[in-house]
């Protein structure tokens, strides 16, 4: 849970200003992993907004969760690009390996699996976004060895190759 101190430094960088919601949010978030209510509630009152002004932020921008994440956040992008070099079939792929869908977290909270219409990388497509790193033109193959070090499964001598 972060605390008062944590959140007013977050406050300080942008000034204390209304005009850096979305900068303050995004800063939450990347401590938080998500935007807890709790968070929420104390930066509409130290900044003298109403609550409903940063939740149309926070639904707005799909990038933001109100929900919790887990520790690692994969993000797969289904755009034209990605969709016709075979991002559906890597979406499959890793609910079945973490037996989650697609906007769900594992229940240990270790991987949360989101999809994305487009990152905006088609020449690297098919895309998969692990931790805000790029992974481009990702194979089945290498799909399941991201999982595997993610869940800390060993690779077998086969998928290494």
């Amino acid at each position: 849970m972060m605390s008062q101190a944590q959140l007013d430094s977050i406050l300080r960088r942008h000034g204390y200003s209304d005009a850096n919601l979305l900068g303050i949010l995004q800063d939450i978030q990347d401590r938080e992993n998500w935007l807890p209510r709790n968070a929420l509630e104390n930066v509409a009152t130290r900044l003298d907004v109403p609550i409903t002004r940063i939740y149309r932020l926070a639904t707005f921008f799909r990038s933001l969760s109100l929900e919790p994440r887990g520790k690692h956040v994969c993000v797969v992008c289904i755009g034209t690009t990605c969709h016709v070099r075979g991002a559906p079939k890597l979406v499959d792929r890793i609910e079945l390996e973490m037996g989650i869908k697609a906007g769900e977290t594992t229940k240990d909270m270790l991987f949360t699996l989101e999809t994305v219409g487009c990152v905006g990388a088609c020449a690297m497509g098919p895309l998969v976004v692990i931790d805000k790193k790029y992974h481009g033109n990702m194979t089945m193959d290498g799909l399941t060895r991201l999982v595997k070090g993610i869940k800390g499964t060993p690779v077998t001598a086969e998928e290494e190759e």
